[in-house]
Protein backbone atom coordinates (compact mmCIF):
# COMPACT_ATOMS: atom_id res chain seq x y z
CA UNK A 1 0.00 0.00 0.00
CA UNK A 2 0.83 3.40 0.70
CA UNK A 3 4.06 3.68 2.83
CA UNK A 4 5.77 0.87 0.54
CA UNK A 5 7.37 3.57 -1.23
CA UNK A 6 9.38 5.54 1.52
CA UNK A 7 12.54 5.39 0.39
CA UNK A 8 14.63 5.97 -2.76
CA UNK A 9 12.99 3.16 -5.02
CA UNK A 10 15.76 2.43 -6.99
CA UNK A 11 18.81 3.77 -5.16
CA UNK A 12 22.10 2.91 -7.69
CA UNK A 13 20.49 -0.94 -7.89
CA UNK A 14 19.18 0.15 -11.01
CA UNK A 15 22.28 -0.37 -13.26
CA UNK A 16 20.47 2.02 -16.63
CA UNK A 17 23.80 2.39 -18.11
CA UNK A 18 23.57 -0.15 -20.94
CA UNK A 19 19.84 1.32 -21.82
CA UNK A 20 20.82 5.26 -21.20
CA UNK A 21 23.10 6.03 -23.99
CA UNK A 22 21.18 4.83 -27.41
CA UNK A 23 18.16 6.05 -25.00
CA UNK A 24 19.60 9.76 -25.37
CA UNK A 25 20.09 9.51 -29.62
CA UNK A 26 16.35 9.26 -29.63
CA UNK A 27 14.12 12.56 -30.48
CA UNK A 28 12.18 12.40 -27.75
CA UNK A 29 14.28 13.06 -24.61
CA UNK A 30 11.81 11.69 -21.92
CA UNK A 31 10.01 12.95 -19.18
CA UNK A 32 9.27 17.05 -18.73
CA UNK A 33 9.18 18.41 -15.35
CA UNK A 34 5.61 20.20 -14.98
CA UNK A 35 5.38 23.91 -13.76
CA UNK A 36 1.86 23.52 -12.18
CA UNK A 37 0.65 20.99 -9.70
CA UNK A 38 -3.28 21.47 -10.80
CA UNK A 39 -4.80 20.76 -14.32
CA UNK A 40 -6.69 23.95 -15.64
CA UNK A 41 -10.26 24.09 -16.56
CA UNK A 42 -13.26 26.08 -17.60
CA UNK A 43 -16.09 23.97 -16.82
CA UNK A 44 -18.09 24.90 -14.22
CA UNK A 45 -19.32 23.39 -10.95
CA UNK A 46 -20.60 21.04 -10.13
CA UNK A 47 -18.51 18.27 -10.28
CA UNK A 48 -20.85 15.00 -10.78
CA UNK A 49 -19.97 11.32 -10.98
CA UNK A 50 -21.98 9.04 -12.64
CA UNK A 51 -24.94 7.18 -10.96
CA UNK A 52 -23.60 4.04 -9.90
CA UNK A 53 -20.33 5.38 -8.85
CA UNK A 54 -18.30 3.30 -6.12
CA UNK A 55 -16.99 5.42 -2.98
CA UNK A 56 -15.25 3.77 -0.51
CA UNK A 57 -12.16 2.65 1.32
CA UNK A 58 -9.37 0.52 0.84
CA UNK A 59 -7.46 -1.85 4.32
CA UNK A 60 -5.58 -4.20 3.89
CA UNK A 61 -5.23 -7.64 5.74
CA UNK A 62 -2.34 -7.50 7.99
CA UNK A 63 -2.22 -3.75 8.10
CA UNK A 64 -5.81 -3.95 10.34
CA UNK A 65 -6.16 -7.82 11.13
CA UNK A 66 -4.74 -9.98 14.38
CA UNK A 67 -1.14 -10.79 13.12
CA UNK A 68 -0.68 -14.47 11.92
CA UNK A 69 1.86 -16.88 10.84
CA UNK A 70 2.95 -14.08 8.24
CA UNK A 71 6.31 -13.28 6.92
CA UNK A 72 5.91 -9.83 8.36
CA UNK A 73 5.30 -11.07 11.35
CA UNK A 74 8.72 -13.16 11.49
CA UNK A 75 10.53 -9.61 10.45
CA UNK A 76 8.47 -7.52 12.94
CA UNK A 77 9.82 -10.40 15.74
CA UNK A 78 13.25 -10.05 14.41
CA UNK A 79 12.87 -6.09 14.41
CA UNK A 80 11.76 -6.02 17.94
CA UNK A 81 14.74 -8.73 19.47
CA UNK A 82 17.41 -6.52 17.42
CA UNK A 83 15.57 -2.94 17.79
CA UNK A 84 15.63 -2.10 14.23
CA UNK A 85 13.67 0.59 14.65
CA UNK A 86 15.49 3.86 12.76
CA UNK A 87 14.72 5.26 9.63
CA UNK A 88 16.94 7.25 7.47
CA UNK A 89 14.66 10.27 7.11
CA UNK A 90 10.99 11.12 7.07
CA UNK A 91 9.14 8.64 4.58
CA UNK A 92 12.24 6.59 3.74
CA UNK A 93 13.08 3.29 6.04
CA UNK A 94 16.25 1.50 6.45
CA UNK A 95 16.84 -1.76 5.08
CA UNK A 96 15.77 -4.19 7.80
CA UNK A 97 14.12 -1.55 10.44
CA UNK A 98 10.40 -0.83 10.88
CA UNK A 99 10.35 2.83 12.18
CA UNK A 100 9.53 3.07 15.74
CA UNK A 101 8.24 -0.36 16.06
CA UNK A 102 9.75 -0.23 19.53
CA UNK A 103 6.98 2.34 20.71
CA UNK A 104 4.12 0.73 20.59
CA UNK A 105 2.90 -2.35 22.75
CA UNK A 106 2.89 -5.85 21.73
CA UNK A 107 -0.83 -5.92 22.36
CA UNK A 108 -0.87 -3.45 19.75
CA UNK A 109 1.46 -5.27 17.27
CA UNK A 110 -0.09 -8.29 17.77
CA UNK A 111 -3.91 -6.42 17.40
CA UNK A 112 -2.75 -3.75 14.29
CA UNK A 113 -5.96 -1.86 14.85
CA UNK A 114 -8.28 -4.57 16.81
CA UNK A 115 -10.26 -4.87 13.46
CA UNK A 116 -11.19 -8.72 14.67
CA UNK A 117 -13.11 -7.68 17.23
CA UNK A 118 -14.70 -4.19 15.48
CA UNK A 119 -15.31 -6.08 12.15
CA UNK A 120 -19.45 -4.91 12.96
CA UNK A 121 -18.85 -1.56 13.79
CA UNK A 122 -16.09 -0.33 11.96
CA UNK A 123 -18.22 -1.40 8.52
CA UNK A 124 -21.39 0.42 10.22
CA UNK A 125 -19.30 3.36 10.47
CA UNK A 126 -18.35 3.23 6.85
CA UNK A 127 -21.90 2.62 5.87
CA UNK A 128 -22.82 5.38 8.14
CA UNK A 129 -20.28 7.65 6.15
CA UNK A 130 -22.36 6.55 3.28
CA UNK A 131 -19.87 4.76 1.53
CA UNK A 132 -20.64 2.01 -0.73
CA UNK A 133 -17.97 -0.21 -1.54
CA UNK A 134 -15.00 -1.21 0.54
CA UNK A 135 -11.72 -3.33 -0.55
CA UNK A 136 -9.84 -5.70 2.09
CA UNK A 137 -7.67 -8.43 1.45
CA UNK A 138 -7.77 -12.21 2.35
CA UNK A 139 -4.92 -13.19 4.53
CA UNK A 140 -3.00 -16.14 3.09
CA UNK A 141 -1.90 -17.46 6.37
CA UNK A 142 -4.99 -17.32 8.44
CA UNK A 143 -6.58 -19.90 5.61
CA UNK A 144 -3.41 -21.94 5.54
CA UNK A 145 -1.39 -21.68 8.41
CA UNK A 146 0.49 -24.41 7.53
CA UNK A 147 2.13 -25.70 4.86
CA UNK A 148 1.05 -29.53 5.18
CA UNK A 149 -2.79 -28.33 5.11
CA UNK A 150 -4.85 -29.50 2.16
CA UNK A 151 -8.00 -27.43 3.15
CA UNK A 152 -8.35 -24.01 4.86
CA UNK A 153 -8.41 -23.46 8.46
CA UNK A 154 -12.43 -23.54 9.30
CA UNK A 155 -11.94 -20.40 12.05
CA UNK A 156 -9.91 -18.59 8.96
CA UNK A 157 -13.34 -19.16 6.89
CA UNK A 158 -15.35 -18.21 9.57
CA UNK A 159 -13.76 -14.62 9.80
CA UNK A 160 -13.63 -14.22 6.63
CA UNK A 161 -17.75 -14.69 6.10
CA UNK A 162 -18.18 -12.13 9.25
CA UNK A 163 -16.79 -9.67 7.00
CA UNK A 164 -19.02 -10.50 3.85
CA UNK A 165 -21.75 -10.60 6.02
CA UNK A 166 -21.34 -7.57 7.41
CA UNK A 167 -20.69 -5.89 3.92
CA UNK A 168 -23.74 -7.58 2.93
CA UNK A 169 -26.02 -6.19 6.00
CA UNK A 170 -24.37 -2.51 5.00
CA UNK A 171 -25.15 -2.40 1.45
CA UNK A 172 -21.37 -2.29 1.12
CA UNK A 173 -19.60 -3.51 -1.96
CA UNK A 174 -16.59 -6.14 -1.48
CA UNK A 175 -13.56 -5.29 -3.24
CA UNK A 176 -11.51 -7.95 -3.00
CA UNK A 177 -7.31 -8.58 -2.95
CA UNK A 178 -5.78 -12.06 -3.31
CA UNK A 179 -2.09 -10.87 -2.24
CA UNK A 180 -1.26 -8.06 -0.64
CA UNK A 181 1.89 -7.93 0.08
CA UNK A 182 1.85 -10.93 2.82
CA UNK A 183 2.61 -14.72 2.92
CA UNK A 184 2.76 -17.32 5.07
CA UNK A 185 6.16 -18.24 7.34
CA UNK A 186 6.29 -21.34 5.75
CA UNK A 187 6.30 -20.15 1.94
CA UNK A 188 10.08 -19.09 2.95
CA UNK A 189 11.05 -22.10 3.77
CA UNK A 190 14.01 -23.62 0.66
CA UNK A 191 13.03 -26.30 -1.19
CA UNK A 192 15.00 -26.96 -4.09
CA UNK A 193 17.47 -23.95 -2.70
CA UNK A 194 14.56 -21.67 -3.21
CA UNK A 195 11.87 -19.52 -1.11
CA UNK A 196 8.62 -17.84 -1.50
CA UNK A 197 7.78 -16.85 -5.08
CA UNK A 198 11.00 -18.88 -6.82
CA UNK A 199 10.06 -22.09 -4.55
CA UNK A 200 9.32 -24.69 -8.09
CA UNK A 201 6.03 -25.37 -6.08
CA UNK A 202 4.99 -21.94 -5.42
CA UNK A 203 2.19 -21.52 -7.75
CA UNK A 204 0.86 -24.67 -7.07
CA UNK A 205 0.51 -23.61 -3.61
CA UNK A 206 -1.22 -20.04 -4.64
CA UNK A 207 -3.33 -22.02 -6.54
CA UNK A 208 -4.29 -23.95 -3.22
CA UNK A 209 -5.14 -20.67 -1.47
CA UNK A 210 -7.20 -19.19 -4.56
CA UNK A 211 -8.85 -22.38 -4.87
CA UNK A 212 -10.21 -22.39 -1.27
CA UNK A 213 -10.97 -18.50 -1.60
CA UNK A 214 -13.01 -19.35 -4.67
CA UNK A 215 -14.80 -22.41 -3.28
CA UNK A 216 -15.87 -20.12 -0.37
CA UNK A 217 -16.30 -17.08 -1.59
CA UNK A 218 -16.71 -17.11 -5.10
CA UNK A 219 -20.22 -15.94 -5.65
CA UNK A 220 -20.24 -13.21 -2.58
CA UNK A 221 -17.86 -10.31 -4.24
CA UNK A 222 -17.81 -8.94 -8.55
CA UNK A 223 -14.67 -7.44 -8.05
CA UNK A 224 -11.20 -9.06 -7.41
CA UNK A 225 -7.63 -7.64 -7.52
CA UNK A 226 -5.21 -10.70 -7.71
CA UNK A 227 -2.12 -8.51 -6.56
CA UNK A 228 -1.77 -5.38 -4.96
CA UNK A 229 1.38 -3.52 -6.07
CA UNK A 230 3.60 -6.37 -7.62
CA UNK A 231 6.49 -3.93 -8.79
CA UNK A 232 6.33 -2.08 -5.20
CA UNK A 233 6.92 -5.53 -3.42
CA UNK A 234 9.19 -7.10 -6.37
CA UNK A 235 11.51 -3.30 -5.43
CA UNK A 236 11.06 -3.16 -1.65
CA UNK A 237 11.47 -6.76 -0.99
CA UNK A 238 14.62 -7.79 -3.60
CA UNK A 239 16.66 -4.53 -4.71
CA UNK A 240 16.00 -2.14 -1.57
CA UNK A 241 15.36 -4.51 1.30
CA UNK A 242 13.02 -2.77 3.22
CA UNK A 243 10.31 -5.94 2.48
CA UNK A 244 10.40 -9.41 3.07
CA UNK A 245 12.74 -11.16 2.35
CA UNK A 246 14.71 -8.36 2.59
CA UNK A 247 16.94 -9.17 0.01
CA UNK A 248 19.31 -6.69 -2.34
CA UNK A 249 20.15 -8.12 -5.51
CA UNK A 250 22.58 -6.63 -7.83
CA UNK A 251 20.54 -5.07 -9.72
CA UNK A 252 17.05 -5.05 -11.92
CA UNK A 253 17.72 -8.10 -13.90
CA UNK A 254 17.76 -10.00 -11.09
CA UNK A 255 14.09 -9.23 -10.57
CA UNK A 256 13.17 -11.18 -13.52
CA UNK A 257 12.28 -14.65 -11.99
CA UNK A 258 10.18 -12.97 -9.56
CA UNK A 259 7.92 -10.52 -11.83
CA UNK A 260 7.44 -13.24 -14.13
CA UNK A 261 6.19 -15.62 -11.82
CA UNK A 262 3.74 -12.99 -9.83
CA UNK A 263 2.46 -12.22 -13.23
CA UNK A 264 2.01 -16.18 -13.89
CA UNK A 265 0.43 -15.86 -10.47
CA UNK A 266 -2.35 -13.71 -11.72
CA UNK A 267 -3.39 -15.49 -14.84
CA UNK A 268 -3.79 -18.37 -12.58
CA UNK A 269 -5.98 -16.49 -10.51
CA UNK A 270 -7.66 -14.95 -13.24
CA UNK A 271 -8.44 -18.14 -14.59
CA UNK A 272 -9.76 -19.30 -11.34
CA UNK A 273 -12.00 -16.33 -10.61
CA UNK A 274 -13.54 -16.82 -14.00
CA UNK A 275 -14.13 -20.64 -14.42
CA UNK A 276 -15.66 -20.29 -10.47
CA UNK A 277 -17.99 -17.26 -11.58
CA UNK A 278 -19.59 -19.06 -14.85
CA UNK A 279 -20.01 -22.61 -12.61
CA UNK A 280 -21.94 -20.11 -10.89
CA UNK A 281 -23.65 -17.84 -13.00
CA UNK A 282 -22.41 -14.80 -12.77
CA UNK A 283 -19.80 -12.40 -13.72
CA UNK A 284 -16.81 -11.47 -12.30
CA UNK A 285 -14.14 -8.51 -12.81
CA UNK A 286 -10.78 -9.19 -12.47
CA UNK A 287 -7.45 -7.03 -12.68
CA UNK A 288 -4.62 -6.04 -10.22
CA UNK A 289 -3.81 -2.86 -8.25
CA UNK A 290 -0.76 -1.07 -9.70
CA UNK A 291 1.31 1.50 -7.91
CA UNK A 292 1.55 4.90 -9.53
CA UNK A 293 3.87 7.85 -9.64
CA UNK A 294 4.42 10.77 -12.15
CA UNK A 295 8.53 10.40 -12.04
CA UNK A 296 9.55 13.65 -13.60
CA UNK A 297 13.36 14.97 -13.73
CA UNK A 298 14.46 16.88 -10.91
CA UNK A 299 16.15 19.31 -13.97
CA UNK A 300 14.35 19.80 -17.32
CA UNK A 301 17.60 20.96 -18.76
CA UNK A 302 19.61 17.98 -17.77
CA UNK A 303 18.60 15.33 -20.66
CA UNK A 304 19.56 12.52 -18.78
CA UNK A 305 17.51 13.25 -16.12
CA UNK A 306 14.79 13.86 -18.23
CA UNK A 307 15.38 10.28 -19.86
CA UNK A 308 16.09 8.23 -16.85
CA UNK A 309 13.04 9.37 -15.22
CA UNK A 310 11.06 8.13 -18.53
CA UNK A 311 12.75 4.50 -17.76
CA UNK A 312 12.00 4.63 -14.21
CA UNK A 313 8.53 5.40 -15.00
CA UNK A 314 7.80 3.35 -17.51
CA UNK A 315 9.90 0.31 -15.49
CA UNK A 316 7.83 0.63 -12.16
CA UNK A 317 4.61 1.66 -13.64
CA UNK A 318 3.56 0.38 -16.99
CA UNK A 319 5.99 -2.94 -17.47
CA UNK A 320 3.44 -4.87 -15.52
CA UNK A 321 0.38 -3.83 -17.02
CA UNK A 322 1.68 -3.99 -20.21
CA UNK A 323 3.00 -7.67 -19.81
CA UNK A 324 -0.77 -8.17 -18.94
CA UNK A 325 -1.76 -6.54 -21.99
CA UNK A 326 0.23 -8.19 -24.28
CA UNK A 327 1.23 -11.77 -23.03
CA UNK A 328 5.22 -10.46 -23.07
CA UNK A 329 7.21 -9.42 -20.22
CA UNK A 330 8.92 -6.69 -21.44
CA UNK A 331 11.36 -4.33 -19.95
CA UNK A 332 14.15 -2.50 -21.11
CA UNK A 333 15.43 -1.77 -17.68
CA UNK A 334 15.31 -5.62 -16.45
CA UNK A 335 16.70 -6.39 -20.10
CA UNK A 336 13.89 -8.88 -20.56
CA UNK A 337 11.46 -10.06 -23.57
CA UNK A 338 9.52 -13.19 -22.02
CA UNK A 339 6.08 -14.59 -23.24
CA UNK A 340 3.89 -16.01 -20.42
CA UNK A 341 1.76 -18.75 -21.22
CA UNK A 342 -2.20 -17.86 -20.67
CA UNK A 343 -0.86 -14.01 -19.12
CA UNK A 344 -2.54 -11.85 -22.57
CA UNK A 345 -5.71 -9.89 -21.85
CA UNK A 346 -6.18 -11.46 -18.17
CA UNK A 347 -7.52 -8.27 -16.82
CA UNK A 348 -11.06 -6.50 -17.20
CA UNK A 349 -9.68 -3.62 -15.75
CA UNK A 350 -7.25 -1.47 -14.45
CA UNK A 351 -6.33 -0.49 -11.09
CA UNK A 352 -4.43 2.31 -9.81
CA UNK A 353 -2.76 3.48 -6.84
CA UNK A 354 -2.10 7.10 -6.84
CA UNK A 355 0.53 9.20 -4.13
CA UNK A 356 1.97 11.85 -6.06
CA UNK A 357 5.59 12.71 -7.45
CA UNK A 358 8.86 12.16 -7.44
CA UNK A 359 11.96 13.50 -9.00
CA UNK A 360 15.06 12.23 -10.49
CA UNK A 361 18.37 13.42 -10.68
CA UNK A 362 20.88 12.02 -12.57
CA UNK A 363 24.83 12.15 -12.74
CA UNK A 364 26.68 12.47 -16.18
CA UNK A 365 29.56 10.39 -14.46
CA UNK A 366 28.04 7.44 -13.19
CA UNK A 367 24.21 7.68 -15.04
CA UNK A 368 23.20 4.44 -12.81
CA UNK A 369 23.93 6.12 -9.47
CA UNK A 370 20.73 8.64 -9.37
CA UNK A 371 18.40 9.49 -6.50
CA UNK A 372 14.84 9.59 -6.41
CA UNK A 373 13.55 12.46 -4.14
CA UNK A 374 10.31 12.46 -2.53
CA UNK A 375 10.03 16.20 -3.47
CA UNK A 376 11.94 19.28 -4.67
CA UNK A 377 14.00 21.22 -1.49
CA UNK A 378 14.14 23.87 -3.47
CA UNK A 379 10.36 24.45 -4.12
CA UNK A 380 8.47 22.84 -1.00
CA UNK A 381 6.31 25.61 -0.41
CA UNK A 382 4.87 24.59 -4.11
CA UNK A 383 5.21 20.47 -3.63
CA UNK A 384 3.54 20.58 0.04
CA UNK A 385 4.88 17.29 1.08
CA UNK A 386 2.95 15.46 3.66
CA UNK A 387 4.46 13.76 6.69
CA UNK A 388 6.20 11.32 5.20
CA UNK A 389 7.80 13.78 2.61
CA UNK A 390 5.95 13.37 -0.40
CA UNK A 391 5.17 15.80 -3.22
CA UNK A 392 1.52 16.66 -3.65
CA UNK A 393 0.57 16.17 -7.39
CA UNK A 394 -2.89 16.26 -8.35
CA UNK A 395 -2.19 17.07 -11.78
CA UNK A 396 -0.16 13.65 -12.13
CA UNK A 397 -3.54 11.96 -11.14
CA UNK A 398 -5.24 12.62 -14.13
CA UNK A 399 -2.76 11.81 -16.42
CA UNK A 400 -1.93 8.71 -15.37
CA UNK A 401 -5.87 7.43 -15.25
CA UNK A 402 -5.93 9.40 -18.94
CA UNK A 403 -2.24 7.06 -20.11
CA UNK A 404 -3.95 3.82 -19.21
CA UNK A 405 -7.29 4.74 -20.56
CA UNK A 406 -5.03 5.84 -23.82
CA UNK A 407 -2.85 2.31 -23.14
CA UNK A 408 -5.41 -0.20 -22.25
CA UNK A 409 -9.15 1.41 -23.48
CA UNK A 410 -10.44 -0.78 -20.05
CA UNK A 411 -12.94 0.46 -16.86
CA UNK A 412 -10.39 2.21 -14.40
CA UNK A 413 -11.00 1.83 -10.80
CA UNK A 414 -8.79 4.11 -7.82
CA UNK A 415 -7.95 1.43 -5.43
CA UNK A 416 -5.76 3.50 -3.28
CA UNK A 417 -5.57 7.04 -2.88
CA UNK A 418 -4.51 9.05 0.28
CA UNK A 419 -1.82 10.71 2.30
CA UNK A 420 -0.41 10.90 5.46
CA UNK A 421 -2.21 13.60 7.71
CA UNK A 422 -2.03 12.85 11.92
CA UNK A 423 -4.39 15.77 12.46
CA UNK A 424 -7.95 15.56 13.79
CA UNK A 425 -8.57 18.71 11.63
CA UNK A 426 -7.12 16.86 8.93
CA UNK A 427 -6.93 19.67 6.49
CA UNK A 428 -3.83 18.26 3.72
CA UNK A 429 -5.99 15.36 3.62
CA UNK A 430 -8.96 17.17 2.89
CA UNK A 431 -7.50 19.35 0.38
CA UNK A 432 -6.11 16.05 -1.08
CA UNK A 433 -9.33 14.37 -1.65
CA UNK A 434 -11.04 17.56 -3.17
CA UNK A 435 -8.11 18.26 -5.68
CA UNK A 436 -8.06 14.56 -6.37
CA UNK A 437 -11.58 14.06 -7.20
CA UNK A 438 -11.48 16.90 -9.42
CA UNK A 439 -8.41 15.74 -11.35
CA UNK A 440 -11.02 12.56 -11.21
CA UNK A 441 -13.91 14.50 -12.90
CA UNK A 442 -11.97 15.96 -15.39
CA UNK A 443 -9.74 12.80 -16.46
CA UNK A 444 -13.47 11.31 -17.23
CA UNK A 445 -13.84 14.38 -19.06
CA UNK A 446 -10.99 13.16 -21.15
CA UNK A 447 -12.67 9.67 -22.01
CA UNK A 448 -11.25 7.88 -18.83
CA UNK A 449 -13.63 5.53 -18.35
CA UNK A 450 -13.20 5.81 -14.30
CA UNK A 451 -15.86 3.36 -12.69
CA UNK A 452 -14.76 4.03 -8.60
CA UNK A 453 -12.80 5.61 -6.31
CA UNK A 454 -11.06 3.59 -2.68
CA UNK A 455 -9.90 5.92 -0.35
CA UNK A 456 -6.68 5.04 1.39
CA UNK A 457 -7.90 4.35 4.04
CA UNK A 458 -10.85 3.85 6.57
CA UNK A 459 -9.17 3.60 9.85
CA UNK A 460 -5.36 4.67 10.65
CA UNK A 461 -3.10 1.22 10.41
CA UNK A 462 0.21 -0.62 10.31
CA UNK A 463 2.36 0.88 7.59
CA UNK A 464 5.12 -1.16 6.94
CA UNK A 465 8.47 0.08 7.09
CA UNK A 466 6.38 3.54 8.57
CA UNK A 467 5.33 0.84 11.57
CA UNK A 468 2.70 2.89 13.18
CA UNK A 469 3.65 6.24 12.50
CA UNK A 470 2.45 7.47 9.65
CA UNK A 471 -1.69 7.84 9.80
CA UNK A 472 -3.89 7.99 6.39
CA UNK A 473 -6.98 7.29 8.04
CA UNK A 474 -10.22 9.08 7.66
CA UNK A 475 -10.63 7.77 10.97
CA UNK A 476 -7.88 8.09 13.71
CA UNK A 477 -7.09 4.96 16.06
CA UNK A 478 -6.00 6.07 19.48
CA UNK A 479 -3.56 2.87 19.91
CA UNK A 480 -2.88 4.18 24.12
CA UNK A 481 -6.25 3.87 24.42
CA UNK A 482 -7.92 0.72 23.64
CA UNK A 483 -8.11 1.45 19.77
CA UNK A 484 -10.31 3.74 20.26
CA UNK A 485 -12.15 5.79 16.77
CA UNK A 486 -12.63 9.21 16.53
CA UNK A 487 -13.38 10.46 12.72
CA UNK A 488 -11.14 13.11 11.48
CA UNK A 489 -12.64 15.97 9.53
CA UNK A 490 -11.73 14.47 6.57
CA UNK A 491 -14.66 11.80 7.07
CA UNK A 492 -17.29 14.22 7.03
CA UNK A 493 -16.31 15.98 3.69
CA UNK A 494 -15.94 12.54 2.22
CA UNK A 495 -19.26 11.98 3.20
CA UNK A 496 -20.77 14.97 1.73
CA UNK A 497 -18.88 14.10 -1.38
CA UNK A 498 -20.85 10.91 -1.63
CA UNK A 499 -23.88 12.78 -0.98
CA UNK A 500 -23.97 15.01 -3.45
CA UNK A 501 -21.73 12.65 -6.05
CA UNK A 502 -19.53 14.55 -6.89
CA UNK A 503 -17.99 18.77 -5.72
CA UNK A 504 -20.52 21.24 -5.72
CA UNK A 505 -19.05 24.94 -6.04
CA UNK A 506 -18.45 25.64 -2.21
CA UNK A 507 -15.70 22.87 -2.03
CA UNK A 508 -13.70 23.71 -4.77
CA UNK A 509 -13.57 27.43 -3.53
CA UNK A 510 -12.83 26.60 -0.50
CA UNK A 511 -9.87 24.58 -1.69
CA UNK A 512 -9.05 26.69 -4.76
CA UNK A 513 -8.34 28.85 -6.52
CA UNK A 514 -7.66 26.73 -9.80
CA UNK A 515 -5.37 26.92 -12.05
Amino acid sequence: MASSLRRKLFLSALGLGAVLVPTLALPVFGNRRRSTTRSPSLIAPPYLFPAGFLWGTATAAYQIENTQHDDWAAFEREVIAQDRVLQRAPGQALPGHIYRLSDVSEEVRQKKTDFDARIESDLQMAAEMKHNAYRFSISWSRLFPTEEQTEPDPLGIAYYRRIFDALDRYNLKPSVTLFHFVSPQWFWQEKEGKRGWERPDALQLFERFVRAVVDHFGGRAEQWCTLNEPMVYAYAGYLDGTFPPLEKRSGPKELVPVVAQLLRAHALAYRLLKEDAARRGKSVSVGIAQHVRAFQPLRNHNPLDRVTAMLIEQAFVWDFLDAIHSGVLRSRVMNVELPISGLSGTQDFVGLNYYGRFYVKSSWRSPSKFEVLMHDPAQVAADRPNELGWASYPQGFQEALCEAHTRYYLPIYVLENGTADSNDQDVDRQRLLVEHLRELYLARLQGADVRGYFHWSLIDNFEWAEGFTARFGLTKVDYQNNFQRTPRASAALYTRVIEQNGLDSELLEQFGPWP
